[in-house]
Order: C-alpha cells, then sequence, then structure tokens
C-alpha cells in the first residue's frame, strides 16, 4: 500500500492560525490565574500548588514523546513511522516548559518546598539531606535536565526533518544508534526531576518506586494524547490515507498495557510503604487517605485502572477512532487527577479543593502547549515523508 498522492502532509493557513490564537489565550489565562489567585483565593502558596500541577501534567506529556521517539528508533518499529512527527513535535515543547518552570524556580521554592525554610534544618532526617536538598544544586539540576532533553529533542526532530528533504537513510541509522544512550540519559533524568518537582514536597518521605510511577504516568499521558492528536490532525484534514484504523489499534493496545503497568507500579509502592510502616513513609500516604482525599484515591482506582481497563480490553472501541478519542481524553483526565493527588494535599490536608487557578492554569498552559505543538507541525511535513520505514508503516495491518 502507498500513500495516497491527495493526502494533505500540512497544515493550512486556517490551523496554523488557530495555534497564534491559543498562545494568546495561553497568556491570557495564565495571567488571569495569577490575577485571581493573588487577590484573594488561597494566596501565593495555593497557587504554586496549582502551577506545580499542571506543569508537571504538561511537562510528563512532552516527556512521554520523547520516550516514544527513543523506545521507536532503539526497537527499528516501523509502525508507528506515521505518527512520529506527532511526537516529535510534542517533544519540541520542551523549550516552552524550561521557561515555564521558572516562575517556580524565581518565586515559588519557597511556597512548594519546606526544606527551602531555614527552620526545617531542625529536623534530622531533613538536615541529613541537606547536601541533596539546597536551591542552588536544585537549579543545577534543572539545568542539567533541561539541556539534556531539549539537546535530545532537537536533535531527533531535526534529523527526522532533515531526512524529509535528502532521504538519507543514515539519519535513520544514527538515530538508531544514539537511542539506546539516550534511554539511559532519559531514566535518569526523569526519575530525579520527579524526585525534585514532586517527591520533595514532603522532605521527610521519600519512594525509590517513585520515578517510575512517574514515568509510568508520562507514558500513558503521551498516549492519550497521541491519539487525540492523530484525530486533531485528521480533523483538520491532514494525513488522512497515511493514519489508519491500524495505527489508532496499536496506540490503543499500548494504552491497555500501560493502564496495567499504572497501577501495577502504583500498587507496588502502595503496598511496600504498608508493608515497612516506617513513619516517614506512611505519612506520606495517611495524608492521602485522610478526610476527603481517600475519596480522590478511590476515584482513581476506578477512573484511572478499573474503566480503562475493562473499556480497552476489547478490540472493538480500539478500531472506532472517535470512541478511542473519548477514552484518551478521559485518561489525560485521571493524569491531572493522579497528578493533583500527589501534590495538593501537602496544601490542603484537609480536602480536595478545586481553585479557580488550577482550572486557569490548565487552560492557560494547556494552549501554550498545544498551539506550541501546531507551530512546530506547520513547519515540516506531518509525517516523515522518507523515512526508509514508511511504506512499511503505510500498509501496518494488526493480526
Amino acid at each position: 500500500m502507498g500513500m495516497d498522492s491527495q493526502d494533505r502532509l500540512t497544515f493550512d493557513a486556517r490551523t496554523a492560525r488557530g495555534g497564534q490564537v491559543l498562545a494568546i489565550l495561553g497568556v491570557a489565562a495564565i495571567a488571569f490565574a495569577i490575577v485571581f489567585a493573588f487577590a484573594g483565593e488561597g494566596g501565593p502558596r495555593r497557587f504554586f500548588f496549582s502551577y506545580l500541577v499542571n506543569y508537571a501534567f504538561f511537562l510528563s506529556l512532552a516527556l512521554g514523546a520523547l520516550l516514544f521517539i527513543l523506545i521507536e528508533h532503539a526497537t527499528r518499529a516501523a509502525w508507528s513511522v506515521v505518527l512520529r512527527r506527532l511526537a516529535e513535535a510534542t517533544a519540541a515543547t520542551m523549550p516552552l516548559l524550561a521557561v515555564l518552570l521558572l516562575p517556580i524556580l524565581l518565586f515559588g521554592m519557597k511556597a512548594l518546598y519546606p526544606w527551602t525554610h531555614a527552620e526545617a534544618l531542625s529536623d534530622p532526617l531533613i538536615a541529613g539531606k541537606r547536601a541533596y536538598l539546597n536551591k542552588s544544586f536544585f537549579f543545577a539540576r534543572c539545568v542539567v535536565y533541561f539541556a539534556i532533553w531539549i539537546r535530545m529533542a532537537r536533535f531527533f526532530h531535526g534529523r527526522s526533518v532533515e531526512q524529509d528533504a535528502s532521504g538519507d537513510v543514515e539519519l535513520t541509522r544514527r538515530m538508531e544508534r544514539l537511542s539506546p544512550v539516550c534511554l539511559w540519559l532519559f531514566a535518569l533524568t526523569t526519575t530525579f526531576a520527579s524526585f525534585d518537582l514532586l517527591m520533595s514536597l514532603d522532605p521527610r518521605w521519600y519512594s525509590t518506586i517513585f520515578g517510575v510511577y512517574y514515568f509510568a504516568g508520562c507514558f500513558l499521558g503521551f498516549l492519550a494524547l497521541l491519539v487525540l492528536l492523530a484525530a486533531f490532525t485528521q480533523a483538520a484534514g491532514g494525513a488522512r490515507a497515511a493514519i489508519t484504523v491500524e495505527h489508532y489499534h496499536d496506540v490503543g493496545k499500548l494504552l491497555f498495557a500501560f493502564v496495567i503497568f499504572w497501577a501495577y507500579i502504583a500498587f507496588s509502592q502502595y503496598m511496600l510503604i504498608w508493608y515497612a510502616n516506617l513513619p516517614e513513609e506512611s505519612e506520606w500516604i495517611a495524608r492521602r487517605q485522610a478526610g476527603a482525599w481517600k475519596w480522590v484515591g478511590v476515584a482513581l482506582i476506578f477512573g484511572h485502572f478499573l474503566i480503562p481497563l475493562f473499556a480497552l480490553a476489547s478490540r472493538w472501541p480500539k478500531r472506532r477512532k472517535w470512541l478511542l478519542a473519548v477514552g484518551a481524553a478521559w485518561m489525560l483526565l485521571f493524569h491531572w487527577v493522579d497528578l493533583y493527588w500527589q501534590a495538593v494535599p501537602e496544601a490542603s490536608p484537609g480536602g480536595p479543593t478545586l481553585a479557580v487557578a488550577d482550572v486557569a492554569l490548565f487552560i492557560g498552559m494547556g494552549a501554550l502547549f498545544v498551539g506550541n505543538i501546531i507551530g512546530r507541525l506547520r513547519r515540516a511535513a506531518l509525517i516523515p515523508v522518507k523515512d526508509p520505514r514508511l511504506g512499511e508503516s503505510l500498509a501496518f495491518e494488526n493480526m
């Protein structure tokens, strides 16, 4: 099966303008959240927790996209070639995410992280971690994380777009050779970034499996986003023949697999903390089982695991694009709830409170994020048109 000569592989001007409108909307929504929060609702501390939850959410989607690219090249996968440009454009939002981290680094550290307070050093558990938990080293680590992520995202996106013009197969070989090394770097940086941004909200608490827990959410979240990006691209008139029901079916199978993997890691973390019953570990879980927070945990069991598990078990919904898109939107919602459950109990131990800033920052960062993706996609073809495995991807069929 060849590529349809009538298939449009670029966004039209109207879609490109939509990306610019989203960027303006994003800035306005973030400004609204700042004014509303600092004018009264919750104040700076609650605002920065809202900011962190939404920031960790969109960062996770970009990291999941980068992982998707690395796995594709490391395994020499052919089926996903027609989807790879969507992943490349998502990973290429890393410079935007580096800029969005600055408010946390410059203004939000004291509101978010107790270990930045001088009185915290009176706790021997926190004082013993001072060599790691200090502002200078925290800033330095963030610089290293983003230097690595941006370099990897630019390399793989740049070589892929370069191949669109040259058709040089050696570019594919270079990406394949480097991807295993990049996977190691990705694993290390993502693990420590999750420790820094989320786990250190409670500096007494630690979990050696927390990095894997965050990684599982990253990849699951991006797979859900990939379904929506592919559906949006085709609704906008692009890649209608190139991306087929077979590709949606395979992404649906990966979604199903990572729903189970996320639940396995979440249960493993809970079980190990419950079994050890150490105060510095169990206090973190205890806060999330107190008051109304326990119902958020129950919602995650059903919404993040049981409902999608049964919904995706059948072949039928994975081969209905718009039905799968509804399921993907559901998974993104509960991925956000999962991050909210991880972070906000530190600011609101009595129970969940959905603040205006939570919604406004989600809209604002989401608009900037999606607008940036559209901007990246409009600069190149929507699929890697000269990838040596493109023909195999176009002809792919599930067994």
